[in-house]
């Protein structure tokens, strides 16, 4: 059997007979497939025992993951198999024309068998190595029986993640991996900001003891004549605020260089270079690296190795890992505990994630053909031109040789910061998060715009164009 046939022989959902679907078909599967990701998140994995699930917490963000669930995998093997595979490409390592059909085909193809392989990958780490492990007083027989069992059930919520990243882009907006991240980003933010429940999991109501969530702590706090405690809640939905809006306002910004089509004279566009050019792929890659880091000095520390650090209870407590996490700022300048050490620890920490986002960014330039050279190939191949100069692509390279490597690393020391940010002063998700969340909400907005923009509701419609202006 060839390659080819293979992979035409995958499972797969199958796409719509309308080359267009209307919006109103869209936002109904966009909506179908977020409820079955709540309700499935929600579904706990059997046999599993009392594990420190929030040693996850980093990984659950970027992931778009629910650990200790079904869906405790997230979109990890999804992204993991996407980025192997462009690097792959981007290097020339493995030969695919992907402006071609085929090249696309045998793309999408090879990736749903590296999920397939990264999932079954995946979940035997988290099993096999301690992260989501069965009851420990079972006998051998049965513990290795209950982690076969446990990962099983990672395997078969790890394709329903799969699939249902198919079913929505084909039949919903954007796809599933970037719709489950914001999912799980606004599901934090909201549980933070409005949750009604104690610390303990119980309703606060009638209780005595104070809600988790910051709007209630403001109220409570004030009520109480605690205006401290208030002021350190409200900091986190301001900070939330701010970065959002900063978020926002960076990923608008864009340098436009006009270029005309050589064989229509009089006519012409304008290629936008964005601000944040390799988008936020170098801060998830230096948050995804900052967890693995912090759950490989885990397991070292329970083998009695803590090669990276060590930890009290769910903090790191000393070492690398201690240095790599985030100091909380804002509430111990408010509860007057900050100290010099914590202004070394936050700069530090701001520090690598600025010098890393910088690194991932250059090197995702460079291997995914975002340079000068095959982004000046690229438009030679579309027909265009500098305006006054002869068609070359050397010229074309020159030209955008000057923008291109600057915006790459001022767009990886803005994301960097804004990350560290929102981290060191205490928003109600993490920056990589709050950074993930608004640039897929962003992009997602574009594209409804442009493309439903006469099909969507009056409201939606009056709303968007609206926002436009």
């Amino acid at each position: 059997m060839s390659l080819q046939s293979f992979l035409s022989s995958l499972p797969e959902v199958k796409g719509p007979l309308e080359k267009n679907l209307p919006f109103n078909t869209r936002l109904k599967w966009t909506l179908i497939i977020l409820l079955a990701f709540f309700v499935l998140s929600y579904i706990p994995l059997a046999g599993l025992s009392v594990n420190a699930l929030e040693q996850f917490e980093f990984l659950s963000i970027i992931l778009g993951a629910k650990f200790g669930s079904v869906l405790s995998l997230g979109i990890g093997p999804i992204v993991t198999a996407s980025i192997v595979l462009q690097l792959l490409v981007g290097s020339g390592l493995l030969k695919l024309d992907m402006t071609k059909p085929d090249g696309r085909t045998t793309f999408q193809g090879l990736q749903k068998v590296l999920t397939v392989l990264f999932i079954i990958f995946e979940a035997a780490v988290y099993v096999f190595m301690g992260g989501l492990s069965p009851d420990a007083s079972l006998p051998p027989n049965g513990f290795f029986i209950m982690q076969l069992f446990l990962t099983a059930q990672l395997f078969v919520g790890g394709i329903l993640i799969m699939l249902m990243d198919e079913v929505v882009q084909k039949y919903g907006f954007g796809s599933g991996v970037s719709l489950f991240i914001v999912a799980g980003v606004a599901s934090q933010v909201m549980i933070r900001a409005f949750s009604p429940l104690t610390s303990a999991g119980a309703l606060a109501f009638g209780s005595g003891q104070p809600a988790t969530g910051a709007v209630w702590v403001i109220f409570s706090s004030f009520i109480s004549g605690d205006p401290k405690s208030a002021f350190i809640a409200a900091s986190g939905i301001i900070a939330t605020l701010v970065i959002f809006g900063l978020c926002v306002y960076a990923q608008a910004m864009k340098v436009e260089i006009p270029l005309t089509f050589g064989r229509i004279r009089g006519y012409g566009i304008r290629w936008p270079l964005n601000f944040l050019y390799t988008s936020n792929i170098p801060v998830i890659l230096v948050a995804a690296l900052i967890a693995n880091i912090q759950l490989t000095a885990r397991l070292l520390q329970n083998w009695g190795f803590p090669i990276f650090g060590t930890f009290a209870g769910e903090s790191p407590a000393s070492g690398l890992v201690l240095w790599l996490d985030s100091p909380q700022i804002l509430t111990k300048l408010f509860t007057s505990s900050l100290v010099w050490a914590d202004i070394a620890h936050a700069l530090t920490y701001t520090i690598v994630m600025i010098i890393g986002a910088v690194i991932f960014s250059i090197f995702w330039m460079q291997t995914t053909n975002l340079d000068a050279k095959n982004q000046a190939k690229q438009m030679m191949a579309s027909g265009l031109q500098i305006p006054g100069f002869r068609k070359d692509q050397r010229v074309l390279e020159t030209l955008l040789g000057r923008y291109i490597l600057p915006l790459t690393i001022m767009g990886a020391i803005a994301v960097g910061l804004l990350a560290a940010g929102a981290d060191l002063l205490g928003a109600l998700s993490r920056g990589t998060g709050i950074l993930l969340a608004v640039m897929i909400v962003y992009k997602l907005y574009e594209d409804i715009s442009r493309k439903h923009m006469a099909d969507m509701y009056p409201a939606l419609r009056k709303m968007m164009g609206g926002l436009k202006c």
